[in-house]
Protein backbone atom coordinates (compact mmCIF):
# COMPACT_ATOMS: atom_id res chain seq x y z
CA UNK A 1 0.00 0.00 0.00
CA UNK A 2 1.21 3.50 -0.81
CA UNK A 3 2.28 5.68 2.12
CA UNK A 4 -0.20 8.31 3.27
CA UNK A 5 0.34 12.06 3.36
CA UNK A 6 -1.93 13.99 5.72
CA UNK A 7 -2.37 17.54 4.49
CA UNK A 8 -3.31 20.77 6.25
CA UNK A 9 -4.22 23.69 3.99
CA UNK A 10 -3.84 27.14 5.54
CA UNK A 11 -6.20 29.50 3.74
CA UNK A 12 -9.66 29.15 2.23
CA UNK A 13 -9.74 31.99 -0.29
CA UNK A 14 -9.06 32.07 -4.03
CA UNK A 15 -5.76 30.20 -3.75
CA UNK A 16 -7.23 27.90 -1.13
CA UNK A 17 -9.73 26.82 -3.76
CA UNK A 18 -7.00 26.29 -6.37
CA UNK A 19 -4.92 24.23 -3.95
CA UNK A 20 -7.93 22.25 -2.73
CA UNK A 21 -8.71 21.31 -6.31
CA UNK A 22 -5.11 20.22 -6.90
CA UNK A 23 -5.07 17.95 -3.85
CA UNK A 24 -8.45 16.50 -4.85
CA UNK A 25 -7.78 16.04 -8.56
CA UNK A 26 -4.11 15.04 -8.77
CA UNK A 27 -4.79 11.38 -7.86
CA UNK A 28 -7.28 11.14 -10.75
CA UNK A 29 -4.81 12.27 -13.43
CA UNK A 30 -1.46 11.06 -12.08
CA UNK A 31 -0.31 7.79 -10.55
CA UNK A 32 0.82 9.46 -7.36
CA UNK A 33 3.33 7.72 -5.09
CA UNK A 34 1.23 8.64 -2.04
CA UNK A 35 -2.33 8.36 -0.81
CA UNK A 36 -3.55 11.89 -0.12
CA UNK A 37 -5.65 12.59 2.96
CA UNK A 38 -7.17 16.05 3.06
CA UNK A 39 -7.05 16.25 6.83
CA UNK A 40 -7.58 19.91 7.73
CA UNK A 41 -8.36 23.30 6.23
CA UNK A 42 -7.72 26.43 8.26
CA UNK A 43 -9.29 29.87 7.82
CA UNK A 44 -11.33 32.57 9.48
CA UNK A 45 -14.46 31.41 11.28
CA UNK A 46 -16.86 32.30 8.48
CA UNK A 47 -19.38 30.39 6.37
CA UNK A 48 -16.77 30.30 3.58
CA UNK A 49 -14.48 28.07 5.63
CA UNK A 50 -17.15 25.46 6.25
CA UNK A 51 -18.43 25.70 2.69
CA UNK A 52 -14.94 25.16 1.29
CA UNK A 53 -14.30 22.25 3.63
CA UNK A 54 -17.53 20.55 2.58
CA UNK A 55 -17.08 21.23 -1.12
CA UNK A 56 -13.52 19.87 -1.26
CA UNK A 57 -14.01 17.17 1.38
CA UNK A 58 -11.55 18.37 3.99
CA UNK A 59 -12.09 16.27 7.11
CA UNK A 60 -11.76 19.08 9.66
CA UNK A 61 -11.77 22.85 9.92
CA UNK A 62 -9.72 25.06 12.22
CA UNK A 63 -9.17 28.76 12.82
CA UNK A 64 -5.73 28.68 14.47
CA UNK A 65 -3.11 27.90 11.82
CA UNK A 66 -0.31 27.93 14.39
CA UNK A 67 -1.95 25.10 16.32
CA UNK A 68 -2.51 23.20 13.08
CA UNK A 69 1.22 23.27 12.35
CA UNK A 70 2.01 21.69 15.73
CA UNK A 71 -0.31 18.72 15.24
CA UNK A 72 1.42 15.33 15.07
CA UNK A 73 -1.16 13.96 12.65
CA UNK A 74 -0.21 16.43 9.89
CA UNK A 75 2.62 15.71 7.42
CA UNK A 76 2.21 18.53 4.90
CA UNK A 77 1.53 22.23 5.44
CA UNK A 78 0.23 24.02 2.33
CA UNK A 79 0.21 27.80 2.80
CA UNK A 80 -2.37 29.90 0.95
CA UNK A 81 -2.55 32.75 3.47
CA UNK A 82 -2.14 36.48 2.70
CA UNK A 83 1.42 37.37 1.71
CA UNK A 84 2.54 38.82 5.04
CA UNK A 85 1.95 35.47 6.77
CA UNK A 86 3.90 33.27 4.35
CA UNK A 87 7.26 33.57 6.10
CA UNK A 88 5.97 33.10 9.65
CA UNK A 89 3.88 30.08 8.71
CA UNK A 90 6.54 28.45 6.53
CA UNK A 91 9.30 28.86 9.11
CA UNK A 92 7.10 27.44 11.86
CA UNK A 93 6.10 24.50 9.67
CA UNK A 94 9.69 23.75 8.68
CA UNK A 95 10.85 23.88 12.29
CA UNK A 96 8.09 21.41 13.12
CA UNK A 97 9.53 19.05 10.51
CA UNK A 98 6.65 19.37 8.06
CA UNK A 99 6.77 19.24 4.28
CA UNK A 100 6.13 22.88 3.32
CA UNK A 101 4.39 24.35 0.28
CA UNK A 102 3.73 28.08 0.04
CA UNK A 103 1.99 30.42 -2.34
CA UNK A 104 3.85 33.14 -4.18
CA UNK A 105 5.25 35.62 -3.56
CA UNK A 106 7.37 33.56 -1.21
CA UNK A 107 7.71 36.47 1.22
CA UNK A 108 7.40 40.24 1.46
CA UNK A 109 11.16 40.83 1.87
CA UNK A 110 14.46 39.23 0.92
CA UNK A 111 15.34 38.80 4.59
CA UNK A 112 12.14 36.83 5.16
CA UNK A 113 12.86 34.69 2.11
CA UNK A 114 16.40 33.95 3.29
CA UNK A 115 15.06 32.95 6.70
CA UNK A 116 12.61 30.60 5.00
CA UNK A 117 15.38 28.97 2.96
CA UNK A 118 17.47 28.48 6.09
CA UNK A 119 14.58 27.06 8.12
CA UNK A 120 13.54 24.66 5.35
CA UNK A 121 17.04 23.42 4.49
CA UNK A 122 16.23 19.90 5.71
CA UNK A 123 12.57 19.59 4.70
CA UNK A 124 11.02 19.26 1.23
CA UNK A 125 9.62 22.57 0.02
CA UNK A 126 7.82 24.19 -2.89
CA UNK A 127 6.77 27.66 -4.03
CA UNK A 128 3.58 27.62 -6.10
CA UNK A 129 4.91 29.22 -9.29
CA UNK A 130 2.41 27.03 -11.10
CA UNK A 131 2.86 28.51 -14.57
CA UNK A 132 6.04 26.48 -15.04
CA UNK A 133 3.71 23.48 -15.40
CA UNK A 134 1.51 24.93 -18.14
CA UNK A 135 2.30 22.51 -20.99
CA UNK A 136 2.91 25.31 -23.51
CA UNK A 137 5.44 27.00 -21.20
CA UNK A 138 7.10 23.67 -20.43
CA UNK A 139 7.31 23.03 -24.19
CA UNK A 140 8.89 26.45 -24.71
CA UNK A 141 11.51 25.46 -22.13
CA UNK A 142 12.09 22.19 -23.99
CA UNK A 143 12.60 23.98 -27.31
CA UNK A 144 15.06 26.41 -25.71
CA UNK A 145 17.01 23.60 -24.02
CA UNK A 146 17.17 21.65 -27.28
CA UNK A 147 18.75 24.63 -29.04
CA UNK A 148 15.80 25.23 -31.34
CA UNK A 149 15.65 28.91 -30.39
CA UNK A 150 19.40 29.50 -30.39
CA UNK A 151 21.03 32.46 -28.68
CA UNK A 152 18.30 34.58 -27.13
CA UNK A 153 18.47 38.27 -28.04
CA UNK A 154 15.22 39.64 -26.60
CA UNK A 155 12.91 38.53 -23.79
CA UNK A 156 9.69 40.53 -23.42
CA UNK A 157 7.03 39.66 -20.86
CA UNK A 158 3.99 41.18 -19.18
CA UNK A 159 1.23 40.32 -16.74
CA UNK A 160 -1.79 42.59 -17.12
CA UNK A 161 -5.05 42.71 -15.21
CA UNK A 162 -7.66 45.47 -15.08
CA UNK A 163 -9.33 45.20 -11.68
CA UNK A 164 -7.11 47.85 -10.05
CA UNK A 165 -8.99 50.55 -11.92
CA UNK A 166 -12.09 49.72 -9.87
CA UNK A 167 -12.00 52.00 -6.81
CA UNK A 168 -14.41 49.72 -4.96
CA UNK A 169 -11.70 47.03 -4.73
CA UNK A 170 -9.73 49.11 -2.22
CA UNK A 171 -10.85 46.95 0.70
CA UNK A 172 -8.97 43.84 -0.43
CA UNK A 173 -5.86 42.83 1.53
CA UNK A 174 -3.88 43.06 -1.71
CA UNK A 175 -4.20 46.86 -1.46
CA UNK A 176 -2.75 46.92 2.07
CA UNK A 177 1.07 47.17 1.98
CA UNK A 178 1.33 45.52 5.41
CA UNK A 179 -0.43 42.41 4.10
CA UNK A 180 0.07 42.33 0.34
CA UNK A 181 3.51 43.89 0.01
CA UNK A 182 4.31 46.55 -2.54
CA UNK A 183 1.35 45.89 -4.79
CA UNK A 184 1.32 44.63 -8.35
CA UNK A 185 5.06 43.95 -8.26
CA UNK A 186 4.68 41.41 -5.45
CA UNK A 187 1.44 40.04 -6.85
CA UNK A 188 2.01 39.71 -10.61
CA UNK A 189 5.58 40.70 -11.47
CA UNK A 190 6.87 37.84 -9.32
CA UNK A 191 5.22 35.41 -11.77
CA UNK A 192 6.84 37.26 -14.68
CA UNK A 193 10.26 37.11 -13.01
CA UNK A 194 10.00 33.41 -12.17
CA UNK A 195 9.02 32.46 -15.73
CA UNK A 196 11.87 34.59 -17.09
CA UNK A 197 14.42 32.95 -14.79
CA UNK A 198 13.03 29.53 -15.74
CA UNK A 199 13.21 30.13 -19.49
CA UNK A 200 16.14 32.52 -19.91
CA UNK A 201 18.29 32.20 -16.80
CA UNK A 202 19.67 34.71 -14.28
CA UNK A 203 19.34 38.46 -14.62
CA UNK A 204 22.45 40.64 -14.40
CA UNK A 205 21.16 44.21 -14.02
CA UNK A 206 18.02 46.26 -14.43
CA UNK A 207 16.34 49.64 -14.22
CA UNK A 208 12.70 50.06 -13.24
CA UNK A 209 9.86 52.45 -12.60
CA UNK A 210 6.58 52.12 -10.73
CA UNK A 211 3.33 54.05 -10.83
CA UNK A 212 0.25 54.45 -8.64
CA UNK A 213 -2.68 55.74 -10.67
CA UNK A 214 -5.42 55.70 -8.01
CA UNK A 215 -5.18 58.72 -5.65
CA UNK A 216 -4.57 57.74 -2.04
CA UNK A 217 -3.56 54.18 -2.84
CA UNK A 218 -0.48 52.99 -0.91
CA UNK A 219 0.70 50.30 -3.31
CA UNK A 220 1.94 50.35 -6.89
CA UNK A 221 -0.62 49.87 -9.66
CA UNK A 222 1.95 49.29 -12.40
CA UNK A 223 5.61 48.32 -12.57
CA UNK A 224 7.96 47.88 -15.50
CA UNK A 225 11.66 47.32 -16.02
CA UNK A 226 14.43 46.92 -18.56
CA UNK A 227 16.69 43.95 -17.89
CA UNK A 228 20.09 42.71 -19.00
CA UNK A 229 20.28 38.94 -18.61
CA UNK A 230 23.51 37.14 -17.81
CA UNK A 231 23.35 35.44 -21.22
CA UNK A 232 23.45 38.88 -22.88
CA UNK A 233 19.77 39.05 -23.80
CA UNK A 234 17.89 42.32 -23.46
CA UNK A 235 14.66 42.15 -21.49
CA UNK A 236 11.54 44.22 -20.95
CA UNK A 237 9.09 43.12 -18.26
CA UNK A 238 6.02 44.73 -16.75
CA UNK A 239 2.94 44.14 -14.65
CA UNK A 240 -0.16 46.23 -14.16
CA UNK A 241 -3.60 46.18 -12.58
CA UNK A 242 -4.67 48.95 -14.97
CA UNK A 243 -4.35 46.92 -18.18
CA UNK A 244 -7.83 47.79 -19.37
CA UNK A 245 -9.06 45.01 -21.63
CA UNK A 246 -6.87 42.41 -19.92
CA UNK A 247 -8.50 40.23 -17.29
CA UNK A 248 -5.58 37.85 -16.75
CA UNK A 249 -3.12 38.44 -19.57
CA UNK A 250 0.26 36.89 -18.77
CA UNK A 251 2.44 36.74 -21.86
CA UNK A 252 5.97 36.50 -23.16
CA UNK A 253 7.78 36.73 -26.48
CA UNK A 254 11.30 35.44 -27.04
CA UNK A 255 13.41 36.35 -30.07
CA UNK A 256 16.40 34.08 -30.65
CA UNK A 257 18.93 33.47 -33.40
CA UNK A 258 16.94 30.51 -34.73
CA UNK A 259 13.35 31.07 -33.68
CA UNK A 260 10.66 33.17 -32.02
CA UNK A 261 8.38 31.91 -29.25
CA UNK A 262 5.24 33.60 -27.95
CA UNK A 263 2.76 32.71 -25.21
CA UNK A 264 -0.51 34.21 -23.93
CA UNK A 265 -2.10 32.84 -20.76
CA UNK A 266 -5.60 33.64 -21.97
CA UNK A 267 -4.89 31.10 -24.74
CA UNK A 268 -2.80 28.80 -22.56
CA UNK A 269 -3.01 25.73 -24.79
CA UNK A 270 -1.17 27.52 -27.59
CA UNK A 271 2.45 28.46 -28.26
CA UNK A 272 3.53 30.75 -31.09
CA UNK A 273 6.58 29.46 -32.96
CA UNK A 274 8.51 30.83 -35.92
CA UNK A 275 11.44 28.81 -37.28
CA UNK A 276 14.00 31.30 -38.63
CA UNK A 277 16.10 28.48 -40.10
CA UNK A 278 13.45 27.80 -42.75
CA UNK A 279 13.69 29.48 -46.17
CA UNK A 280 12.44 33.05 -45.96
CA UNK A 281 9.64 32.24 -48.39
CA UNK A 282 8.29 29.66 -45.97
CA UNK A 283 8.70 31.47 -42.66
CA UNK A 284 5.61 32.33 -40.68
CA UNK A 285 4.33 32.23 -37.14
CA UNK A 286 2.76 28.88 -36.32
CA UNK A 287 0.10 28.74 -33.64
CA UNK A 288 0.98 25.39 -32.09
CA UNK A 289 -1.65 23.55 -30.09
CA UNK A 290 0.35 22.08 -27.21
CA UNK A 291 -2.20 19.34 -26.68
CA UNK A 292 -0.43 16.24 -28.00
CA UNK A 293 0.42 13.19 -25.92
CA UNK A 294 4.09 13.78 -26.75
CA UNK A 295 4.03 17.32 -25.38
CA UNK A 296 5.25 17.86 -21.80
CA UNK A 297 2.65 17.23 -19.07
CA UNK A 298 -0.42 17.25 -21.31
CA UNK A 299 -0.60 13.48 -21.79
CA UNK A 300 -1.51 13.04 -18.13
CA UNK A 301 -4.82 14.80 -18.71
CA UNK A 302 -6.78 14.21 -21.91
CA UNK A 303 -6.49 12.95 -25.46
CA UNK A 304 -4.93 15.15 -28.18
CA UNK A 305 -6.76 18.39 -28.81
CA UNK A 306 -8.86 18.25 -25.64
CA UNK A 307 -7.76 21.50 -24.06
CA UNK A 308 -6.95 22.11 -20.41
CA UNK A 309 -7.32 25.15 -18.15
CA UNK A 310 -5.77 27.26 -15.41
CA UNK A 311 -6.45 24.72 -12.66
CA UNK A 312 -4.44 21.99 -14.39
CA UNK A 313 -1.19 23.89 -13.79
CA UNK A 314 -1.70 23.47 -10.03
CA UNK A 315 -2.51 19.78 -10.42
CA UNK A 316 0.62 19.20 -12.52
CA UNK A 317 2.80 21.18 -10.10
CA UNK A 318 1.62 19.12 -7.16
CA UNK A 319 2.07 15.82 -9.00
CA UNK A 320 5.63 16.72 -10.01
CA UNK A 321 6.45 17.72 -6.45
CA UNK A 322 5.12 14.47 -5.00
CA UNK A 323 7.04 12.45 -7.58
CA UNK A 324 10.28 14.23 -6.65
CA UNK A 325 9.47 13.77 -2.96
CA UNK A 326 9.07 10.01 -3.38
CA UNK A 327 12.43 9.79 -5.17
CA UNK A 328 14.22 12.09 -2.71
CA UNK A 329 15.03 14.41 -5.62
CA UNK A 330 15.26 18.19 -5.60
CA UNK A 331 12.13 19.89 -6.88
CA UNK A 332 11.84 23.21 -8.70
CA UNK A 333 10.56 25.80 -8.00
CA UNK A 334 11.66 25.46 -4.39
CA UNK A 335 12.43 28.01 -1.69
CA UNK A 336 15.81 28.83 -3.22
CA UNK A 337 14.07 29.60 -6.51
CA UNK A 338 11.60 31.74 -4.60
CA UNK A 339 14.48 33.60 -2.96
CA UNK A 340 15.98 34.29 -6.39
CA UNK A 341 12.71 35.92 -7.46
CA UNK A 342 12.62 38.05 -4.30
CA UNK A 343 16.23 39.16 -4.87
CA UNK A 344 15.45 40.31 -8.39
CA UNK A 345 12.26 42.04 -7.23
CA UNK A 346 14.07 43.84 -4.41
CA UNK A 347 16.73 45.06 -6.83
CA UNK A 348 14.13 46.40 -9.23
CA UNK A 349 12.23 48.11 -6.42
CA UNK A 350 15.50 49.73 -5.35
CA UNK A 351 15.98 50.91 -8.93
CA UNK A 352 12.47 52.35 -9.11
CA UNK A 353 13.20 54.36 -5.96
CA UNK A 354 16.66 55.55 -7.04
CA UNK A 355 16.00 55.83 -10.79
CA UNK A 356 19.32 54.09 -11.38
CA UNK A 357 20.49 50.83 -12.94
CA UNK A 358 21.15 48.26 -10.22
CA UNK A 359 22.76 44.79 -10.13
CA UNK A 360 20.30 41.91 -9.83
CA UNK A 361 21.44 38.93 -7.82
CA UNK A 362 21.38 35.68 -9.81
CA UNK A 363 19.78 32.45 -8.71
CA UNK A 364 21.70 30.77 -5.90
Amino acid sequence: MKPELRVALLGDGFMGKAHSNAWAQAPHFFDLPYRIRRKLICGLDTPLLHQTAAQWEWEETATDWRAAIERDDIDVIDIALPNHLHAEAAIAAARAGKIVLTEKPMANTVDEARAMVEAAAKVPNLVWYNYRRVPAIAFAKQLIDEGRVGQIYHYEAAYKQQWGADASRAATWRMDPKQGGSGVADDLLTHVIDTALYLNGPMKEGVAMAATFMPGRQVDDAFQAMIRFENGAMGAIMSTRFGIGSKNAKSFRIHGANAMLGFHLEKLNNLEFLDFTEPSTEQGVRDLMVTDLKHPIFGNFWRPGHIIGYEHSFIATLAAFLDALSKDEEFHPNFRDGLAVQQVLAGLQQSAASRQWVPLQPSA
